[in-house]
């Protein structure tokens, strides 16, 4: 039987109608509320009614709190419905004796891999779940090795999962789901840690899986590009489905989904942006070839093609070189994991980095190439095997009795921040550092009011106990116990991870306005290279511990190919460039922000 005869066979059998079928879903938190010390209820889904086809992909988008996971969970049996159905394969999820079958069909991937991570060795925990469904030993094995191969993590397969990186992690969790083969995958933000190549990677792998072998795919994510390569897009807000149909039909609706915290791709804004000034483009552009195609077609119609020569480089007053002194000094720095074991690693290899006061700085690399391991160096969360850090001057290994003002200088923001989280509500969290430095009332009671302020919390957040808050809001009380400590140096590993695109924004705004008041020096660690293109001063990447790349954003996002050679990528505005120059146009190829494109375009076709 041929390659071909085989997909059709799969996706025959796995193709059906209603493998999720939702109606009038209904699902009530409780919470215990301290004001009026009684338990209360809140509607986390309102009357939701969704049909999902076998051997469909459809991505779920909706902010924070919109109730996406909450549905996610529905589709796996964690949760059962306050009022309505869910049907998961045909079979009622309210059914005790249906729960094991469904489980066996619907496979979840959660945004945080430590959730889902049970053994002490990586193939081990692949294999944890076909061994619970009695497959045979020799398939067992069969699984793990082609699952690790198709999440790229052969080499760690008998590597502790403890030790590896929050994306490598991901990575794992993922491969241990696919092992079980199921029917059925929701992926709960499984994407947010990986780089940008491992985004890709395993966005292929899932559609391989979705078009070869008729496995439906239920993808929740913030990722606009993610998104696109559904067959469905559906919008939740309010505990509703609000938009239900192909990605073409949903991202032209850019004001509606902008007014619903989302976005859309960057190609998509850049396209209504120009539709907006009167160039004639069709409202429906979602991918970077067809924006392409439609600008082509533009300029050869267009009346100003002469005007093209006058385009020149765009240099934005964020690049500017600082012209002050280096704050940060990190000499020779090296971190070896576990030397002396089996499990012996150097995260770190000689690092040679200056950061200048006040600069907001940006470090991006690979899953697993360090970016964490660096920055917990600086405020002595890690101590090096060999180097130095300098802060002002001061070698801050040099006196343990000066770690608790280093700390103090120094706030940290960890990649999964709501593991900070541990007081009764949100108020006592974020004043719990302020409270441990011996503040005054007054003056905890102001950086904590100032703090919940800058991450768009309001007074009405201050008695809710933080673990009630989604994800997002937790991420936000987190980010905001640090800031209440008005550190000088202000590191960020991931921390808008998880968030809904205007939770990114408004959390991104607020800090560079706290900023540029205040002459913080920030370093933030992200895999979104659309971010760090629009905030940082410079950048650092980092590739199997080693610094590859250093300077400004024009200087490093020019070199896409060896970007990507190392597991990351450009902005997708930078693709489109380059695009754009090799079928003629006269555009600057230093372009890599929507901002910056449609200055440019605006002059060529409009």
């Amino acid at each position: 039987m041929c390659k071909k005869q085989v997909i059709y066979l799969n996706r025959l059998f796995n193709c059906g109608v209603n493998m999720v079928k939702t109606e009038n879903l209904v699902f009530k938190y409780s919470r215990y509320n301290q004001e009026t010390e009684q338990k209360e209820y809140v509607e986390a889904l309102s009357g939701v009614d969704i049909e999902i086809n076998g051997g469909e992909f459809v991505a779920v988008l909706g902010h924070n709190g919109s109730g996406k996971s909450t549905l996610a969970k529905h589709i796996n049996v964690l949760l059962l419905p306050s009022g309505g159905k869910v049907y998961v394969n045909g079979l009622d999820t309210a059914v005790e004796d249906n729960v094991w079958v469904i489980r066996q069909n619907a496979g979840m991937v959660f945004q945080n891999p430590d959730n889902q991570l049970v053994a002490t060795i990586v193939e081990e925990d692949i294999a944890f779940g076909p061994e619970n469904l009695g497959v045979p030993p020799l398939e067992i094995r069969e699984r793990v090795d082609s699952c690790l191969k198709a999440v790229d993590m052969e080499e760690f397969k008998r590597s502790a999962p403890n030790l590896l990186s929050g994306g490598q992690k991901q990575r794992i969790a993922i491969a241990g789901v696919l092992a079980m083969k199921p029917r059925c995958i929701v992926l709960d933000e499984a994407t947010a840690m990986l780089d940008p190549i491992g985004r890709r990677e395993v966005m292929n792998i899932i559609r391989r899986l979705n078009k070869e072998e008729g496995i439906t795919v239920v993808h929740i994510t913030h990722y606009m590009e993610e998104a696109v390569l559904a067959d469905r897009v559906i919008v939740m807000s309010g505990g509703k489905a609000v938009m239900d149909n192909t990605p073409k039909h949903v991202f032209k609706n850019v004001e509606f989904l902008k007014e619903n915290g989302l976005d859309v791709p960057q190609v998509t804004e850049l396209s209504n942006m120009l539709r907006k000034s009167g160039a004639n483009l069709a409202d429906d552009i979602i991918s970077l070839s067809e924006m392409a195609d439609a600008l082509e077609a533009l300029r050869k119609t267009s009346e100003f093609e002469a005007e093209e020569a006058a385009i020149s480089q765009f240099d934005r007053d964020i690049e500017k070189p600082l012209d002050v002194p280096s704050y940060i000094e990190i000499e020779g720095l090296s971190h070896i994991y576990s030397p002396g074991t089996v499990f012996e690693k150097a995260a770190v290899e000689n690092i040679n980095l200056n950061i200048k006061k006040g600069e907001f700085f940006g470090i991006i690399g690979h899953t697993g190439s360090g970016k964490s391991t660096l920055i917990q160096h600086l405020n002595a969360l890690m101590k090096p095997t060999s180097g130095h850090i300098l802060i002002d001057g001061e070698d801050i290994n040099a006196d343990k009795t000066r770690l608790k003002a280093i700390r103090q200088k120094v706030g940290l923001i960890f990649q999964y921040p709501e593991n900070q989280l541990f007081e009764a509500t949100v108020f006592e969290d974020v004043a719990f550092g302020p409270k441990n430095i011996g503040l005054d009332e007054h003056e905890i009671e102001r950086r904590v009011k100032n703090a919940l302020e800058l991450v768009g919390l309001s007074e009405e957040y201050y008695k809710k106990s933080p673990f009630e808050l989604s994800g997002g809001q937790k991420r936000r009380v987190a980010i905001a116990g640090v800031l209440a400590m008005e550190p000088e140096i202000l590191v960020m590993d991931e921390p808008t991870a998880g968030l809904d695109p205007r939770g990114r924004d408004e959390i991104f705004g607020q800090i560079k306005n706290l900023h540029s008041k205040m002459g913080n020096t920030v370093i933030i660690v992200s895999h979104s290279m659309e971010d760090i293109a629009r905030l940082t001063d410079r950048l650092a990447v980092i590739a199997k511990g080693e610094i590859r790349f250093l300077g400004t954003p024009k200087e490093v996002f020019k070199n896409i190919e060896e970007l990507e050679s190392i597991g990351l990528a450009a902005p997708q505005i930078s693709y489109l460039i380059r695009m754009l120059r090799e079928r003629g146009f006269n555009i600057s190829e230093d372009i890599y922000t929507v901002e910056d494109a449609f200055k440019a375009l605006k002059q060529i076709i409009i």
